[in-house]
Protein backbone atom coordinates (compact mmCIF):
# COMPACT_ATOMS: atom_id res chain seq x y z
CA UNK A 1 0.00 0.00 0.00
CA UNK A 2 2.13 2.73 -1.10
CA UNK A 3 0.93 5.45 1.05
CA UNK A 4 1.29 3.34 4.03
CA UNK A 5 4.25 5.12 5.26
CA UNK A 6 3.59 8.72 3.77
CA UNK A 7 4.55 11.43 5.09
CA UNK A 8 2.03 14.31 3.80
CA UNK A 9 1.92 17.72 5.27
CA UNK A 10 -1.13 18.43 3.89
CA UNK A 11 -3.85 19.11 6.31
CA UNK A 12 -6.46 17.86 3.63
CA UNK A 13 -4.97 14.60 3.96
CA UNK A 14 -7.83 13.24 6.53
CA UNK A 15 -10.11 14.08 3.53
CA UNK A 16 -8.44 12.82 1.08
CA UNK A 17 -8.75 9.02 -0.73
CA UNK A 18 -7.22 5.97 0.66
CA UNK A 19 -6.71 2.16 -0.24
CA UNK A 20 -7.91 -0.32 1.94
CA UNK A 21 -7.55 -3.79 0.74
CA UNK A 22 -9.65 -3.78 -2.46
CA UNK A 23 -11.54 -0.34 -1.82
CA UNK A 24 -11.06 3.00 -2.28
CA UNK A 25 -11.89 4.87 0.77
CA UNK A 26 -13.66 8.06 0.27
CA UNK A 27 -11.57 9.41 3.20
CA UNK A 28 -9.44 8.58 6.16
CA UNK A 29 -12.21 8.83 8.90
CA UNK A 30 -14.19 5.90 10.10
CA UNK A 31 -17.37 5.47 12.07
CA UNK A 32 -16.33 3.52 14.62
CA UNK A 33 -18.48 0.94 16.31
CA UNK A 34 -21.01 2.50 18.70
CA UNK A 35 -23.92 -0.25 20.18
CA UNK A 36 -27.15 1.57 20.46
CA UNK A 37 -29.50 -1.30 21.53
CA UNK A 38 -31.80 -0.69 18.15
CA UNK A 39 -32.31 -4.01 16.96
CA UNK A 40 -35.28 -6.23 17.57
CA UNK A 41 -35.78 -8.67 20.53
CA UNK A 42 -34.66 -11.12 18.58
CA UNK A 43 -31.01 -9.45 17.30
CA UNK A 44 -33.13 -8.86 14.01
CA UNK A 45 -31.63 -4.94 12.55
CA UNK A 46 -34.52 -2.36 11.94
CA UNK A 47 -35.57 -0.13 8.99
CA UNK A 48 -34.85 2.78 11.56
CA UNK A 49 -31.20 1.34 11.50
CA UNK A 50 -31.02 1.47 7.63
CA UNK A 51 -31.95 5.30 7.83
CA UNK A 52 -29.34 5.67 10.44
CA UNK A 53 -26.31 3.91 9.21
CA UNK A 54 -27.51 5.64 5.62
CA UNK A 55 -27.40 9.16 6.82
CA UNK A 56 -23.98 8.40 8.05
CA UNK A 57 -22.08 7.07 4.93
CA UNK A 58 -19.87 9.86 3.89
CA UNK A 59 -17.64 8.10 6.38
CA UNK A 60 -14.40 6.37 4.44
CA UNK A 61 -15.64 4.00 6.37
CA UNK A 62 -18.85 2.56 8.63
CA UNK A 63 -18.06 -0.40 11.18
CA UNK A 64 -21.01 -1.34 12.22
CA UNK A 65 -22.09 -1.63 15.90
CA UNK A 66 -21.07 -5.00 17.77
CA UNK A 67 -23.11 -7.61 16.10
CA UNK A 68 -23.32 -11.03 17.76
CA UNK A 69 -22.16 -14.22 16.58
CA UNK A 70 -24.04 -16.63 18.09
CA UNK A 71 -27.30 -15.89 20.76
CA UNK A 72 -24.47 -17.36 23.25
CA UNK A 73 -22.29 -14.51 22.60
CA UNK A 74 -25.11 -11.79 23.34
CA UNK A 75 -24.35 -9.83 26.59
CA UNK A 76 -26.94 -6.38 25.59
CA UNK A 77 -30.70 -6.30 24.97
CA UNK A 78 -31.92 -5.30 21.49
CA UNK A 79 -28.30 -5.67 19.93
CA UNK A 80 -28.12 -7.13 16.55
CA UNK A 81 -27.03 -10.83 15.45
CA UNK A 82 -25.40 -12.05 12.31
CA UNK A 83 -26.88 -16.00 13.08
CA UNK A 84 -29.94 -15.80 11.68
CA UNK A 85 -31.98 -15.59 8.10
CA UNK A 86 -34.28 -12.87 9.62
CA UNK A 87 -31.11 -11.05 11.10
CA UNK A 88 -29.03 -11.29 7.29
CA UNK A 89 -32.53 -9.84 5.75
CA UNK A 90 -32.30 -6.65 7.74
CA UNK A 91 -28.65 -5.92 7.64
CA UNK A 92 -29.53 -6.49 4.05
CA UNK A 93 -31.06 -3.24 4.08
CA UNK A 94 -28.79 -1.24 5.69
CA UNK A 95 -25.71 -2.44 3.45
CA UNK A 96 -28.01 -1.31 0.74
CA UNK A 97 -28.59 1.74 2.18
CA UNK A 98 -25.63 2.68 2.53
CA UNK A 99 -23.93 1.29 -1.11
CA UNK A 100 -26.91 3.66 -2.21
CA UNK A 101 -25.17 6.85 -0.77
CA UNK A 102 -21.23 5.31 -2.02
CA UNK A 103 -20.62 4.28 1.69
CA UNK A 104 -18.46 1.35 2.69
CA UNK A 105 -19.86 -0.79 5.80
CA UNK A 106 -18.25 -3.58 8.09
CA UNK A 107 -19.98 -5.21 10.73
CA UNK A 108 -17.88 -5.76 13.82
CA UNK A 109 -18.05 -10.02 14.95
CA UNK A 110 -18.88 -9.63 18.73
CA UNK A 111 -18.64 -12.33 21.21
CA UNK A 112 -19.21 -10.53 24.74
CA UNK A 113 -17.80 -14.07 26.65
CA UNK A 114 -18.31 -13.28 30.56
CA UNK A 115 -20.01 -10.19 29.91
CA UNK A 116 -23.48 -11.06 29.66
CA UNK A 117 -26.62 -12.16 32.29
CA UNK A 118 -28.43 -15.50 31.97
CA UNK A 119 -31.16 -13.48 30.96
CA UNK A 120 -29.85 -13.07 28.01
CA UNK A 121 -28.32 -16.55 27.47
CA UNK A 122 -30.25 -19.46 25.97
CA UNK A 123 -31.94 -21.20 28.39
CA UNK A 124 -31.07 -18.96 30.88
CA UNK A 125 -27.66 -20.55 31.24
CA UNK A 126 -24.80 -19.13 32.51
CA UNK A 127 -22.30 -17.30 30.40
CA UNK A 128 -19.17 -18.57 29.12
CA UNK A 129 -15.57 -17.33 29.73
CA UNK A 130 -12.30 -18.90 29.41
CA UNK A 131 -12.45 -19.10 33.34
CA UNK A 132 -14.84 -18.78 35.57
CA UNK A 133 -13.97 -15.45 36.94
CA UNK A 134 -16.67 -12.75 37.74
CA UNK A 135 -16.26 -9.47 35.98
CA UNK A 136 -16.79 -6.04 38.01
CA UNK A 137 -19.13 -4.91 35.18
CA UNK A 138 -22.73 -5.05 34.06
CA UNK A 139 -25.22 -6.42 31.12
CA UNK A 140 -27.97 -4.26 29.96
CA UNK A 141 -31.09 -6.23 30.20
CA UNK A 142 -34.28 -6.42 29.91
CA UNK A 143 -34.73 -4.91 33.03
CA UNK A 144 -31.69 -2.24 32.72
CA UNK A 145 -28.38 -3.03 33.85
CA UNK A 146 -27.74 -5.40 35.89
CA UNK A 147 -24.48 -6.74 37.55
CA UNK A 148 -22.59 -10.04 35.84
CA UNK A 149 -22.66 -13.04 37.08
CA UNK A 150 -19.77 -15.92 37.48
CA UNK A 151 -19.42 -17.37 34.19
CA UNK A 152 -18.78 -21.42 32.85
CA UNK A 153 -15.49 -21.86 32.03
CA UNK A 154 -15.32 -23.33 28.29
CA UNK A 155 -14.20 -26.64 28.07
CA UNK A 156 -11.59 -27.62 25.65
CA UNK A 157 -14.00 -29.30 23.38
CA UNK A 158 -16.24 -26.58 23.13
CA UNK A 159 -14.02 -23.99 21.88
CA UNK A 160 -14.10 -25.23 17.99
CA UNK A 161 -17.28 -24.51 17.91
CA UNK A 162 -16.59 -20.81 19.46
CA UNK A 163 -14.50 -20.58 16.58
CA UNK A 164 -17.00 -21.62 13.79
CA UNK A 165 -19.31 -19.10 15.16
CA UNK A 166 -17.30 -16.34 13.70
CA UNK A 167 -16.68 -18.28 10.84
CA UNK A 168 -20.64 -18.80 10.10
CA UNK A 169 -20.79 -14.88 10.90
CA UNK A 170 -17.93 -13.47 8.44
CA UNK A 171 -19.82 -15.91 6.01
CA UNK A 172 -23.05 -14.43 6.90
CA UNK A 173 -21.59 -10.87 6.67
CA UNK A 174 -20.88 -11.60 2.59
CA UNK A 175 -24.30 -13.09 2.29
CA UNK A 176 -25.69 -9.87 3.69
CA UNK A 177 -23.31 -7.52 1.36
CA UNK A 178 -21.30 -6.29 3.43
CA UNK A 179 -17.65 -4.84 2.21
CA UNK A 180 -15.79 -6.75 4.45
CA UNK A 181 -15.47 -7.35 8.77
CA UNK A 182 -14.10 -6.08 12.11
CA UNK A 183 -13.19 -8.60 14.47
CA UNK A 184 -13.86 -7.70 18.37
CA UNK A 185 -10.90 -8.49 19.81
CA UNK A 186 -10.81 -5.86 22.61
CA UNK A 187 -12.76 -4.20 25.63
CA UNK A 188 -12.76 -7.14 27.73
CA UNK A 189 -14.97 -9.47 25.65
CA UNK A 190 -14.41 -12.98 24.61
CA UNK A 191 -11.35 -13.15 22.63
CA UNK A 192 -9.30 -10.33 24.83
CA UNK A 193 -10.62 -12.46 28.27
CA UNK A 194 -8.70 -15.10 26.47
CA UNK A 195 -5.36 -13.22 25.21
CA UNK A 196 -4.95 -11.36 28.85
CA UNK A 197 -3.69 -13.45 31.56
CA UNK A 198 -5.71 -11.83 33.98
CA UNK A 199 -8.69 -13.28 32.65
CA UNK A 200 -7.41 -16.77 31.57
CA UNK A 201 -6.18 -19.32 34.26
CA UNK A 202 -6.56 -22.00 31.73
CA UNK A 203 -4.10 -24.90 31.50
CA UNK A 204 -4.88 -26.56 28.62
CA UNK A 205 -3.85 -25.36 24.75
CA UNK A 206 -5.53 -22.31 25.40
CA UNK A 207 -4.05 -20.99 28.45
CA UNK A 208 -0.91 -20.18 30.46
CA UNK A 209 2.10 -19.40 27.46
CA UNK A 210 1.53 -15.97 25.71
CA UNK A 211 1.22 -18.37 22.76
CA UNK A 212 -1.66 -20.29 23.89
CA UNK A 213 -3.75 -17.53 25.28
CA UNK A 214 -3.35 -16.21 22.04
CA UNK A 215 -4.36 -18.88 20.01
CA UNK A 216 -8.30 -18.59 19.91
CA UNK A 217 -8.07 -14.70 18.65
CA UNK A 218 -5.59 -16.39 15.74
CA UNK A 219 -7.46 -18.89 15.30
CA UNK A 220 -10.79 -16.85 14.84
CA UNK A 221 -8.45 -14.60 12.56
CA UNK A 222 -7.73 -17.29 10.48
CA UNK A 223 -11.37 -18.71 10.17
CA UNK A 224 -12.44 -15.15 9.35
CA UNK A 225 -9.98 -14.53 6.95
CA UNK A 226 -10.80 -17.56 5.40
CA UNK A 227 -14.17 -17.06 4.78
CA UNK A 228 -14.11 -13.03 3.29
CA UNK A 229 -10.59 -12.92 1.87
CA UNK A 230 -8.00 -11.34 4.79
CA UNK A 231 -7.61 -8.12 2.50
CA UNK A 232 -11.37 -7.57 3.81
CA UNK A 233 -10.42 -8.27 7.04
CA UNK A 234 -9.60 -5.71 10.32
CA UNK A 235 -9.49 -6.60 14.06
CA UNK A 236 -9.72 -4.02 17.53
CA UNK A 237 -7.28 -4.23 20.23
CA UNK A 238 -7.70 -2.59 23.21
CA UNK A 239 -3.60 -3.11 24.77
CA UNK A 240 -3.90 -0.89 27.80
CA UNK A 241 -7.75 -0.36 28.45
CA UNK A 242 -9.10 -1.53 31.90
CA UNK A 243 -13.50 -1.81 30.78
CA UNK A 244 -15.87 -4.51 31.58
CA UNK A 245 -13.88 -5.38 34.82
CA UNK A 246 -10.94 -6.84 32.13
CA UNK A 247 -7.05 -5.98 34.50
CA UNK A 248 -4.36 -5.37 31.93
CA UNK A 249 -2.17 -8.44 30.97
CA UNK A 250 0.68 -8.53 33.23
CA UNK A 251 2.69 -7.61 29.70
CA UNK A 252 0.91 -5.78 27.62
CA UNK A 253 3.74 -5.15 24.63
CA UNK A 254 5.05 -8.47 24.66
CA UNK A 255 1.49 -9.97 24.62
CA UNK A 256 -0.05 -7.09 21.98
CA UNK A 257 3.16 -7.26 20.06
CA UNK A 258 3.13 -11.19 19.48
CA UNK A 259 -0.50 -11.16 18.27
CA UNK A 260 0.22 -8.19 15.68
CA UNK A 261 3.01 -10.36 14.68
CA UNK A 262 1.02 -13.36 14.17
CA UNK A 263 -1.77 -11.19 12.50
CA UNK A 264 0.95 -10.08 10.01
CA UNK A 265 1.15 -13.77 8.58
CA UNK A 266 -2.64 -13.81 7.70
CA UNK A 267 -2.22 -10.44 5.89
CA UNK A 268 -5.51 -8.42 7.49
CA UNK A 269 -6.67 -4.98 6.11
CA UNK A 270 -6.27 -3.23 9.02
CA UNK A 271 -6.14 -3.33 13.25
CA UNK A 272 -8.08 -0.55 15.19
CA UNK A 273 -6.41 -0.11 18.32
CA UNK A 274 -7.84 1.86 21.09
CA UNK A 275 -4.94 3.95 22.45
CA UNK A 276 -5.57 4.64 26.43
CA UNK A 277 -8.36 3.55 28.62
CA UNK A 278 -11.81 2.93 26.20
CA UNK A 279 -13.93 6.35 26.49
CA UNK A 280 -11.20 7.76 28.79
CA UNK A 281 -7.98 8.73 29.36
CA UNK A 282 -5.40 8.46 25.83
CA UNK A 283 -2.33 8.35 27.87
CA UNK A 284 -0.65 5.30 27.65
CA UNK A 285 1.36 4.36 31.16
CA UNK A 286 3.94 1.41 32.17
CA UNK A 287 6.46 2.92 28.86
CA UNK A 288 4.51 0.95 26.06
CA UNK A 289 4.74 2.89 22.94
CA UNK A 290 1.69 1.51 21.02
CA UNK A 291 2.83 3.20 17.71
CA UNK A 292 5.36 0.25 18.19
CA UNK A 293 2.57 -1.81 16.79
CA UNK A 294 1.99 0.22 14.02
CA UNK A 295 5.89 -0.07 12.61
CA UNK A 296 5.29 -3.55 12.87
CA UNK A 297 1.71 -4.08 11.74
CA UNK A 298 1.96 -4.76 7.81
CA UNK A 299 -1.09 -3.43 6.66
CA UNK A 300 -3.35 0.16 7.87
CA UNK A 301 -3.42 1.44 11.06
CA UNK A 302 -6.79 3.09 12.60
CA UNK A 303 -6.40 5.24 15.81
CA UNK A 304 -9.10 5.08 17.83
CA UNK A 305 -10.01 7.22 20.83
CA UNK A 306 -10.82 10.76 21.57
CA UNK A 307 -9.94 11.98 18.51
CA UNK A 308 -11.51 15.17 17.30
CA UNK A 309 -10.65 17.35 14.47
CA UNK A 310 -6.97 18.75 15.85
CA UNK A 311 -5.83 15.91 16.87
CA UNK A 312 -6.96 13.49 13.68
CA UNK A 313 -5.17 16.38 11.62
CA UNK A 314 -2.06 16.15 13.92
CA UNK A 315 -1.77 11.94 13.86
CA UNK A 316 -1.70 12.63 9.94
CA UNK A 317 1.04 15.36 9.88
CA UNK A 318 3.24 13.17 12.06
CA UNK A 319 1.65 9.69 10.30
CA UNK A 320 0.69 8.11 13.63
CA UNK A 321 -2.37 6.75 11.46
CA UNK A 322 -3.85 5.66 8.61
CA UNK A 323 -7.27 5.62 9.70
CA UNK A 324 -8.85 7.58 12.34
CA UNK A 325 -11.91 6.38 13.91
CA UNK A 326 -15.08 8.37 15.64
CA UNK A 327 -17.19 7.02 17.94
CA UNK A 328 -19.18 9.26 20.13
CA UNK A 329 -18.82 12.30 17.50
CA UNK A 330 -20.53 10.28 15.13
CA UNK A 331 -23.98 10.01 17.66
CA UNK A 332 -25.19 13.40 16.83
CA UNK A 333 -23.29 13.96 13.49
CA UNK A 334 -24.39 12.35 10.78
CA UNK A 335 -22.73 14.79 8.28
CA UNK A 336 -19.53 14.40 10.75
CA UNK A 337 -17.18 14.39 7.80
CA UNK A 338 -18.43 17.63 6.00
CA UNK A 339 -18.60 19.24 9.53
CA UNK A 340 -14.86 18.46 9.90
CA UNK A 341 -13.69 19.42 6.46
CA UNK A 342 -15.51 22.71 6.79
CA UNK A 343 -15.27 23.59 10.36
CA UNK A 344 -18.78 23.46 11.06
CA UNK A 345 -20.33 23.60 14.72
CA UNK A 346 -20.90 20.33 16.01
CA UNK A 347 -24.38 19.03 17.31
CA UNK A 348 -24.21 17.87 20.71
CA UNK A 349 -25.72 14.19 21.96
CA UNK A 350 -28.43 13.55 24.66
CA UNK A 351 -26.77 10.67 26.66
CA UNK A 352 -30.30 9.84 27.68
CA UNK A 353 -31.24 8.10 24.17
CA UNK A 354 -27.83 6.15 23.57
CA UNK A 355 -29.29 2.87 24.38
CA UNK A 356 -32.45 1.52 23.49
CA UNK A 357 -35.62 3.65 22.24
CA UNK A 358 -36.38 5.22 19.18
CA UNK A 359 -36.19 7.58 16.34
CA UNK A 360 -35.25 10.34 19.08
CA UNK A 361 -31.53 11.18 19.58
CA UNK A 362 -30.84 8.06 16.94
CA UNK A 363 -31.93 9.08 13.50
CA UNK A 364 -33.35 13.02 14.25
CA UNK A 365 -29.61 15.12 14.97
CA UNK A 366 -29.64 17.88 12.16
CA UNK A 367 -26.83 17.82 8.79
CA UNK A 368 -25.90 20.89 7.65
CA UNK A 369 -28.01 22.53 4.69
CA UNK A 370 -27.54 21.66 1.51
CA UNK A 371 -26.13 24.45 -0.45
CA UNK A 372 -28.00 25.93 -3.40
CA UNK A 373 -26.21 25.14 -6.38
CA UNK A 374 -24.46 27.95 -8.74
Amino acid sequence: MADRHSNSDSLSDLFEPVQLGPYRLANRIVMAPLTRSRAGESGVPTPLMAEYYGQRASAGLIIAEGTNVSAQGRGYALTPGLYSREQLQGWRQITTAVHARGGRIYPQLWHVGRVSHPSLQPGGALPVAPSAIRPDATSFTNAGFEPCVTPRALDTSEIPAIVEQYRQAARNAMVARFDGVEIHAANGYLLEQFLRDSTNNRTDAYGGSRENRARLLLEVAEAVASECGANKVGIRLSPVSRVNGAELDSDPAETYSYVVERLNRLGLAYIHVIEGMTQGPREVLGGFDLQSLRRSFKGLYMGNNGYDLALALEARRRNLADLISFGRLYIANPDLVERLRTGAPLNAPNRKTFFGGGAAGYTDYPSLPLKAAG
